[in-house]
């Protein structure tokens, strides 16, 4: 199974660039995954949907459904189940254009709240890198 992150704009926070890699990193212990960057202007909207290509796509958004990590670590078992691979989109200021949200499979909110999206993609990536440790039983969530 292969993840992909897929974010408008890239990261400013330092910190949030250090988590990016930190959950990249331990990610990519039970997933092939990679994070890209595409910079906003008027070809964003392609380039995002042909890095998407024939994944399924999640868009991260505030209007999305939720899922609880053991929720979440049950989608990830059931994709990887059908040997989909998954790419996650985290918008840029204004959010997703209507091609990308009709091009989504599902939409997902990390919270009621709204993010930076350098901090959106690392709190994706640990959230994913949590739901996977679940499915392997890797001792990081104790819950």
């Amino acid at each position: 199974m292969k993840v992909q992150i897929i974010t408008v704009g890239k990261p400013h926070l330092s910190f949030a660039k250090d988590g990016i890699e930190e959950y990249t990193k331990r990610l990519g212990r039970f997933v092939d995954v990679s994070v890209h960057h595409v910079k906003e202007n008027k070809d964003t909207e392609h380039k995002v949907i042909n890095l998407i290509g024939n994944d399924v796509c999640i868009l991260l958004d505030e209007t999305g459904g939720s899922y609880d990590t053991k929720g979440l670590a049950q989608f990830l078992d059931m994709q990887k189940n059908h040997g989909t691979n998954l790419s996650f989109v985290v918008g840029g200021p204004d959010g997703h254009t209507e091609v990308l949200k009709e091009r989504g499979d599902v939409m997902w909110s990390l919270s009621g709240l709204t993010f930076p999206h350098d901090i959106a993609t690392m709190l994706t990536l640990e959230a994913l890198y949590r739901g996977f440790s679940i499915l392997e039983n890797h001792p990081y969530h104790r819950g």
